[in-house]
């Protein structure tokens, strides 16, 4: 016990007590089995899958929680999520970090539809350049997942679903306002006409901002965002099914640079498309055929820079099913190239992955295997297994212990900074969890270790010649803590919250790492009253430092939101939305501001 930090003793306490409530549950016959989990999801193991199966740490976002949010961009609507905090460089559109489980920026996949996006100019998912309002359904996935998904998922996988088309057509048209000059319109229409469904949405939201670095450069930074998507599905017959998705999205933000009185402008188009064939050939055996692209652009005037990221995947997945055995294996080839003057580089990886999967009375098995033949590095192994035992009623315990990489940028490689010699970051992850779910209330804790060898950081000049400094293989990061979740029906009040005690440090310094609390809390409750839905969330973040040499620190802070909604007609939903009601002033990164209170009301018409 005396080898083990804070993060870890804390967390034995709630799985104390959710052992001795098991125990109770076990002789107590008023307390009844869970009800069956009816929704599923496909980021754990890269195929859909029962809910109730899904052994890692996970959160679904479904499309009515993403309408109340009355988020302005992706990360905003992230950051409430357990496990996620935020750092960002002034109001939407601006460079934006999101750690996951303490992890860096670039150790989370993020797929859209399937579609891989990361930049290999910063490292990690251009979250300023993913737009949210095409999106219907968000699934997290927490602790290592590079047995599946290959290079980058060191902390987790965020994948982000765009609308589908069902039933009859239906339209849709919404409008919002609020402070600061923000206008919101959307557009779209879905359906579905014999073997063929479809969807198309298109998107604009815009904002006079805020002045994102006060005493810097006295202008108000504002932004405009344009977003489309759209998916065509045809079902061919029974068993074969193609579907072609694509979305858009292209944001103007005004910044604050480094010279005074210039009205700096940073333009981010981030597009994806993505072609696939799913076929079921016998009842046991089915396959997945993809292919797929993003390219992200990102440049600044009127000062110059440019920088574009361009992936190419292609996929390849087999599943066979019989009784509760589930096996899978895919084929995947990953492109990356960039062109950032006079860098124009680019790489690729060859991988076979292969799982398995069983679920049987009380136990649930869940292994991966995975080999990645990367151009420049060679071959990566990594490999994850997990066990879940249902040990009482409406309870189950779990353990996993999975190994990840993350090949460097080009960028980190090939630019000024960079050096060639640079190796692949290397973690190993272990979790344990309880988990406990009956009717509509469930409760869980997971406590997890990650540690990450060759960690890359920007370090003093010397090996790469430039005066400014370089990028290095020098770092040793440990990210451990526990993260407790839960939500219940209290009368007529929902409940649900998150409590996350981290402690991502530094091993060579033994100190907290940049811009990552130690306690993040959050909170939130709705209930009905008549025609109305009226909701308060609560976020409470604990100090920060930032710096890597703790010298520097940023205030905790406490943020509560309002919200309400009502149908005010049979097609007619009226939003009215109070984000930081208390008009906290607190900053995500030491000289930047944060937006302050927000107002926020939309309109949206969709007939049934």
């Amino acid at each position: 016990m005396r080898r083990f930090p804070l993060p870890f003793k804390q967390a034995l306490i709630p799985l104390a007590l959710a052992s001795a409530f098991a125990a109770h549950a076990q002789t107590n016959p008023q307390i009844p089995p869970t009800a069956t989990l009816g929704e599923t999801m496909v980021t754990a193991t890269r195929v859909a899958q029962p809910l109730a199966d899904v052994l890692a740490d996970v959160t679904l976002i479904d499309s009515q929680e993403i309408q109340r949010s009355g988020a302005v961009s992706m990360v905003d609507l992230l950051a409430r999520q357990p496990g996620i905090e935020l750092s960002r460089t002034g109001g939407p559109g601006s460079t934006s970090s999101l750690f996951l489980r303490g992890g860096e920026n670039r150790f989370t996949a993020v797929y859209i539809d399937g579609v891989r996006v990361d930049s290999q100019s910063t490292g990690g998912a251009p979250w300023e350049s993913i737009a949210l309002g095409q999106v219907d359904r968000i699934e997290i996935v927490r602790g290592a997942a590079a047995a599946v998904y290959g290079s980058d998922a060191v902390s987790g996988v965020i994948q982000i679903f765009t609308r589908k088309g069902e039933g009859a057509f239906s339209p849709y048209v919404g409008v919002g306002i609020g402070n600061r000059g923000r206008k919101s319109v959307e557009a779209g229409l879905s359906g579905k006409s014999g073997a063929v469904d479809y969807s198309l949405g298109l998107a604009r939201d815009t904002s006079h901002g805020f002045d994102s670095r006060p005493g810097t450069n006295p202008d108000i930074d504002g932004y405009r965002n344009t977003n489309a998507s759209a998916r065509v599905g045809w079902q061919i017959n029974d068993a074969h099914r193609v579907t072609a998705s694509g979305t858009y999205s292209n944001m103007d933000a005004q910044y604050d640079g480094f010279t005074p009185n210039l009205d700096d402008h940073g333009l981010n188009r981030l597009r994806t498309g993505g072609l696939s064939w799913s076929a079921q050939w016998t009842k046991n055996y089915s396959t997945r055929l993809s292919v797929s692209e993003s390219r992200q652009i990102y440049e600044t005037k009127p000062s110059v820079y440019r920088s574009e990221t361009t992936l190419r995947d292609f996929l390849f997945q087999n599943e066979w099913r019989s009784g509760g055995h589930l096996l899978t294996a895919g084929l995947e080839r990953r492109g990356d190239h960039m062109v950032n003057s006079p860098i124009n580089q680019g790489r690729h990886q060859n991988a076979v992955a292969l799982g398995y999967g069983y679920t049987g009375g009380a136990h649930t098995v869940q292994v991966n295997l995975r080999r990645d033949d990367d151009s420049e590095f060679g071959g990566q192994n990594t490999g994850g297994v997990s066990y879940g035992y249902a040990f009482a009623p409406g309870w189950r315990a779990t353990a996993a212990a999975s190994t990840s990489f993350r090949v460097p940028t080009l960028y980190q490689r090939f630019s000024q900074y960079g050096q060639p010699g640079l190796q692949p970051e290397k973690g190993r992850n272990i979790e344990l969890g309880v988990h406990w779910a009956q009717g509509g209330s469930r409760l869980g804790a997971t406590v997890y270790r990650n540690r990450v060898r060759n960690l890359i950081t920007f370090g003093a000049a010397g090996p790469c010649g430039d005066p400014f400094g370089c990028y290095e293989n020098t770092g040793r990061a440990e990210y451990m803590g526990v993260t407790i979740s839960g939500a219940h029906k209290l009368g007529v009040v929902n409940l649900s919250g998150s409590l996350d005690l981290q402690d991502p440090k530094d091993l060579n310094t033994d100190k907290a790492l940049a811009r990552r609390a130690k306690r993040l809390l959050k909170l939130a409750a709705d209930t009905r009253i008549g025609e109305w839905t009226l909701g308060a969330e609560a976020v409470a973040s604990s100090m920060r430092f930032e710096n890597a040499a703790n010298t520097t620190k940023l205030g905790g802070y406490g943020l509560v939101n309002l919200y309400a909604t009502t149908t005010i007609a049979r097609e007619w939903t009226l939003l009215a939305r109070i984000n930081n009601v208390a008009d906290k002033n607190y900053n995500l990164a030491r000289g930047y501001a944060t937006a302050g209170r927000e107002f926020y009301v939309g309109l949206k018409w969709m007939p049934k």
